[in-house]
């Protein structure tokens, strides 16, 4: 079963396993429907009727069957009522792995199971690998590409049956065998990095609509500064993320960025670049790939972001969550996002950042 967007990776993905003698479904997922979000821009991305019809045509030319499943329903309740609850908790999100770890993955073992398809196939740039009898994703061969990062919530049972072909690819070999397959102008297509239910990229006009009434019970509320003091008005905090420079009006003598976010008071704390380092933070909703558990006294390259190089640190488990010191500092370190564990280039585990914390 072939995991089909309509895009050139996953569509490279499913015509090699096709030439490979392989027996492909093409399954394409309509996760969402962008006409109900009431946002000003075309649909586009992997839900789009167009994706949707590039990701079956290629099937009719191969010759296999393809399906779409329709899980606007499972997708809506769980991935787009999380992505607002942290926004409205004063967190940032990242909707992609919660869909791919709750949603797509369990979706597609699902209908596998029902069409009698031994393995799961996707156009991710990982490969799987397996250690004492434990599967893990490591690395994939084109750095730019790699996607290890939003992966790290596959369950075992996912990864058992789960191949990721283009992870020993580089994105412009990939663009050279869409070619070799007859078909240029898929070898041309444009990336989307939209998130699929906002490709307007305008959060915060999403939970405007999302959430009756919400502007008007958040505007207003204050920006102060590290020692407390009120230096501005703002939007309301939802609207705001760690890290953030623009969109924080005029008045101020030096660049100022969003550090902290405090809903419980409406409140956004600004600081300059260097109040955004973070020595500490903790990590909760863990998962562990490598390893059943994380190792005793373990050190790990720690990314805090999509892209990021990462920063080797000291992992120490509390209860349910791990302490993670910083062995340099780190800007940016946002609550909401995910924090990935590596040992070289192995995932060891990963989870959901809960707190960041400075010495």
């Amino acid at each position: 079963m072939v995991a089909m967007s309509g895009g050139i990776d996953s569509t490279v993905t499913a015509m090699m396993m096709h030439e490979e003698g392989y027996e492909v479904v093409g399954i394409t997922m309509k996760t969402w429907d962008y006409a109900s979000a009431g946002g000003s821009k075309k649909e586009t991305g992997c839900c789009s009727l167009d994706s949707i019809n590039d990701a079956r045509q290629v099937a009719v030319n191969m010759g296999f069957h393809h399906f779409i499943v329709d899980i606007r329903d499972e997708f809506g309740d769980y991935v787009i009522d999380n992505f607002v609850d942290e926004y409205i908790a004063g967190r940032t999100p990242n909707p992609c792995i919660l869909c791919n770890t709750h949603i797509k993955w369990n979706a597609l073992l699902r209908r596998a199971d029902a069409m009698d398809c031994e393995m799961i196939v996707t156009g991710h740039y990982a490969v799987v690998k397996e250690l004492n009898e434990r599967k893990y994703i490591t690395k994939g061969k084109d750095n730019r590409k790699d996607q290890s990062y939003v992966l790290w919530g596959l369950s075992q049972e996912s990864l058992h049956r789960t191949n990721f072909p283009l992870g020993t690819y580089s994105k412009p070999e990939v663009r050279q065998m869409a070619k070799d397959f007859g078909y240029e102008e898929l070898s041309k297509k444009a990336e989307s990095y939209e998130i699929c239910f906002v490709p307007d990229n305008d959060y915060r006009g999403f939970l405007k609509r999302r959430v009756e009434g919400l502007e008007e019970r958040v505007k207003g509320g204050h920006f102060v500064n590290k020692e407390g003091k009120v230096i501005g008005i703002h939007d309301g905090y939802p609207f705001y993320t760690i890290g953030q420079r623009k969109g924080l009006g005029g008045g101020f003598t030096k660049p100022m960025f969003v550090t902290e976010i405090i809903p419980e008071s409406n409140t956004v704390v600004l600081g300059e670049i260097d109040d955004l380092i973070r020595n500490t933070m903790k990590v909760g909703k863990l998962n562990w790939m490598k390893y059943p558990e994380l190792p005793e006294g373990m050190e790990a390259l720690t990314q805090v972001r999509y892209n990021d190089p990462g920063v080797m640190a000291g992992l120490r488990m509390q209860e349910d969550q791990v302490d993670v010191e910083f062995y340099a500092n780190v800007r940016g370190v946002a609550p909401g996002q995910s924090a990935v564990f590596y040992e070289g280039d192995d995932v060891v585990g990963g989870g959901i950042i809960m707190r960041n914390i400075s010495f």
